[in-house]
């Protein structure tokens, strides 16, 4: 009988234990993003997808070396390029990264030598096609440097 009791009071004092935790986190500021209505920024150090880095004119930086794809471990990354006629140097005219492979090493931001792809701070990619993340980032970046 004596256990019966016992047991009554160690679930009693069990539920006042957790209803004092309840009581006081209630009272506590919220910590939770409305994510539809607010969104968070993002840290400097933040790896989204790679970019394309454009110079004043609006041009990519690219001189279409083909490091970025050489380094990257994943071959999520292709790039073609041809030389205008009386030109000096080759001219971007493709460059596809395929964001369902990328593994986001770095390899490729950092065999760049010219200061022409970066990381992007945009983490708000969700997509139910595998075709939404093949990214023609030269069209991206006229579209962002109209």
């Amino acid at each position: 009988m004596g256990a019966y009791f016992s047991e009554i009071f160690c679930g009693f004092w069990s539920l006042c234990i957790g209803m004092g935790i309840t009581f006081r986190e209630f009272f506590s500021p919220t910590v939770t993003v409305q994510y539809p209505y607010e969104t968070l920024t993002m840290t400097a150090r933040y790896r989204g997808h790679i970019e394309l880095i454009a110079d004043d004119e609006g041009r990519p930086n690219c001189v279409v070396c083909g490091m970025c794809e050489k380094a990257c471990p994943s071959d999520c990354i292709t790039l073609a390029g041809e030389k205008p006629e009386g030109g000096k140097k080759k001219e971007l005219t493709k460059y596809i990264l395929d964001f369902t492979k990328c593994s986001l090493c770095g390899s490729c931001v950092e065999s760049c030598n010219f200061n022409a792809i970066e990381f992007s701070k945009e983490y708000n990619l969700a997509s139910t096609r595998k075709e939404d993340f093949h990214f023609d980032l030269l069209q991206r970046l006229k579209d962002r440097n109209p």
